[in-house]
């Protein structure tokens, strides 16, 4: 169901109050079934990115639903602030100039195949999410790396180097999933 623009725009100001909360008290903002509409606390997935000046500064997020849509965002804001690997904690100089983006990804579907090209095949640029397995390893490129990597054999290859699985061994299993993405 897709979420109005008071819900969105009520997440994003939670993500920013989680970050804030990071900066103050070292950890995510605390929520409960009372803070937010009961819609925003049906299980959901989401991805949380934080940009400055356009570049990536943090991205976590979760490809299932386990817990509320609004206590996962708020998690993942913190952990994209403070907890990606890929970067040093945010610091609050960074707010002025930060800029958050939250998708609610669907339920991903799985993708029947017998080969790379007929997995190609089945993509839908600018629309489709992907996760791949293969041998162990597993990724996800949300929606939007599809305005970097517009090719589907790019990025294929470039979500199969994101998951370290060598460009010889062919992808064993796929799903797709659709996200909202706000703003």
């Amino acid at each position: 169901m897709p979420l109005s623009i008071t819900q969105q725009q009520f997440l994003l100001e939670l993500s920013l109050r989680s970050i804030q909360s990071g900066l103050t008290d070292a950890r995510a903002l605390q929520i409960g079934r009372d803070d937010c509409e009961a819609v925003l606390w049906e299980p959901g997935a989401a991805f949380v990115t934080l940009e400055r000046s356009g570049r990536l500064r943090g991205c976590i997020g979760s490809l299932e639903a386990t817990r509320p849509l609004a206590v996962d965002v708020v998690q993942h804001a913190f952990d994209a602030a403070f907890r990606d690997p890929r970067f040093p904690s945010l610091e609050e100089s960074e707010l002025t100039d930060l800029e958050l983006h939250i998708s609610v990804l669907s339920p991903s579907e799985a993708l029947e195949f017998s080969s790379e090209t007929e997995l190609l095949r089945l993509l839908r640029p600018g629309v489709d999410g992907l996760i791949i397995a293969s041998e162990g390893r597993q990724a996800t490129f949300l929606p939007s790396v599809w305005a970097m990597l517009p090719e589907r054999q790019e990025f294929l290859s470039h979500l199969k180097q994101k998951a370290e699985i060598p460009e010889n061994v062919a992808v064993s299993r796929a799903w797709r999933y659709h996200t909202q993405t706000f703003p």
